[in-house]
């Protein structure tokens, strides 16, 4: 009522994904990516629950971790390093920072900075197949981050504020800064707002996994007076 979106996804068992998601680059090439700073999004969200398996959230990314031949009228995309700011919910079954002193999972706000190639990566994708915790350590160097824990009830409406400039990024909630932050995005990104039952890992101990979560109810994710400038 009164506008907004409702973003929902189905109960159902682990290995199946499920996905509710808004963006506006789905069908186009990153370097066609519609977003540069400065861009601002303000909204008002709530989720279904505190603790939901998979990840949820809002904000801009460059959709890093695609791997696409083009085929099928779908724009070719190979994987690259992550540039995003955004507030990111991610169940204990992920750890998604590169570095050991950042929430890796829980409800956070959060932005990656990276170059699109840096020397230190072919030692890291050397590395990886025979020691993936080196390798870790060598992306920490290349794929700055900056996260903080957001301690909020979800469930509960808030207001959401991301502002994305050229030299800085800032994160607020009920207009209390969450994070502020010189490591703004360096590439095109897309709007994304979604709900999912996946989940992925690369740890301290070079752990990385991947898979898809149970979901033993259904869950959803509100936005309400969403806008983007």
């Amino acid at each position: 009522p009164g506008g907004g979106f409702l973003l929902k996804i189905s109960a159902g068992p682990g290995g199946r994904y499920r996905l509710a998601q808004l963006d506006d680059y789905a069908d186009l090439p990153r370097r066609q990516f519609p977003r540069r700073a400065p861009q601002a999004m303000r909204l008002r969200a709530r989720a279904s629950a505190g603790s939901l398996p998979g990840t949820w959230g809002f904000g801009f990314w460059n959709d890093p971790f695609v791997f696409s031949f083009g085929l099928g009228g779908v724009p070719m995309r190979l994987p690259t390093l992550p540039n995003a700011a955004w507030f990111f919910y991610a169940s204990p079954h992920s750890h998604l920072s590169f570095r050991d002193d950042m929430p890796a999972q829980g409800f956070l706000a959060q932005t990656f900075r990276s170059h699109r190639f840096h020397p230190v990566l072919i030692p890291a994708a050397l590395e990886l197949p025979v020691a993936p915790a080196a390798s870790r350590r060598l992306l920490a160097k290349v794929i700055s981050e900056e996260a903080s824990t957001v301690s909020v009830d979800v469930t509960a409406w808030h207001d959401y504020r991301l502002e994305w400039q050229p030299d800085r990024v800032t994160l607020a909630v009920d207009d209390r800064i969450s994070v502020e932050s010189p490591l703004a995005p360096l590439s095109r990104l897309g709007v994304v707002i979604w709900i999912d039952n996946q989940y992925a890992a690369f740890t301290p101990e070079g752990r990385i996994r991947w898979g898809l979560l149970e979901n033993p109810d259904e869950a959803w994710l509100e936005i309400g007076e969403l806008l983007i400038e």
